[in-house]
């Protein structure tokens, strides 16, 4: 087997960020898990990213594919917030995938934003083959902002997940750019030079509003949204609930009173949010 992740080296803070670390995610993500920073291949393009994984390795833990925000540069993830973001995932029994996206972070290759760099995260699945203590039969997925959309365009692709979290997730582009000034700002940097009908058209491309039939019918969603997010709207989560009944896609929906985007005043309610989603369908925990 050819390996497709071409370097990688495990994350070492100093004594201060490791401080910070403990501060913010707990002890046990510094004793318990480890988090590197990779190179992989993914359609022929070197492209960063990270991996997490449990330390102890005497069994395998499900997977789980992470998906980042914003573009390019802004919103990339750096070795101290990944130590903590997936060190966390990890302390909770899995192992975790990550890509930066093609273009970003010294990555080959330009970022399309919901293009061709969809297939970054479905190359993640072939990582798992050289991560001993990773459950290749077990996988979820989540996404943040625009990982959300990563998130819902890669679920059209593939029926692989048992689950899936969206955390506020871009639903519809046009929307978005028509009621939000910094998603309009986002959408004309990331998509480009194009006329107005070229714009029109690849906005909606990446719109999971406009073709939901397209998802996966078997994958559960979670849906939160912070109901005073000024970035990506609300009724991006709402809208897309009416087509997931309409599929008879199993979802559960969570507003989150005066959250904004970044939803910190939430952050322990969000945690044990998701925690409780990937326990449930990927170790079959009963919710309490």
């Amino acid at each position: 087997m050819k390996n497709t992740i071409i370097e990688r080296e495990i994350i070492s803070l100093t004594n201060q960020q490791n401080k910070m670390i403990v501060s913010g995610w707990g002890i046990e993500i510094l004793e318990s898990t480890v988090v590197e920073k990779i190179t992989y291949l993914s359609d022929g393009l070197k492209v960063k990213g990270y991996i997490a994984y449990p330390s102890d390795a005497s069994r395998k833990y499900p997977s789980i594919i992470w998906c980042r925000g914003g573009y390019g540069n802004a919103g990339a993830i750096d070795k101290f917030t990944a130590r903590g973001m997936f060190g966390q995932i990890a302390s909770w029994g899995y192992c975790v995938f990550a890509s930066q996206y093609r273009g970003n972070d010294g990555s080959d290759g330009h970022d399309d934003f919901g293009g061709d760099d969809v297939n970054d995260v479905l190359n993640l699945i072939t990582l798992a083959d050289e991560i001993p203590q990773a459950d290749k039969n077990n996988w979820a997925i989540e996404g943040w902002s625009r990982g959300g959309m990563m998130t819902y365009l890669t679920l059209t692709r593939t029926n692989l997940f048992k689950a899936a979290i969206v955390i506020g997730g871009i639903a519809n582009l046009r929307c978005n750019a028509e009621e939000s000034k910094f998603m309009r700002r986002l959408f004309e940097h990331s998509l480009g030079n194009y006329t107005e009908e070229q714009f029109k058209k690849r906005c909606e491309e990446r719109s999971i509003v406009n073709f939901p039939e397209k998802l996966a019918k078997e994958t559960p969603l979670l849906l939160i949204h912070g109901n005073n997010d000024d970035r990506v709207l609300p009724h991006d989560s709402l809208d897309l609930s009416y087509k997931l009944l309409e599929q008879k896609i199993p979802f559960r929906l969570v507003m989150l009173e005066g959250g904004d985007h970044f939803l910190k005043s939430h952050r322990k309610e969000v945690d044990e949010l998701r925690r409780m989603w990937f326990n449930r369908y990927l170790k079959q925990e009963k919710i309490v």
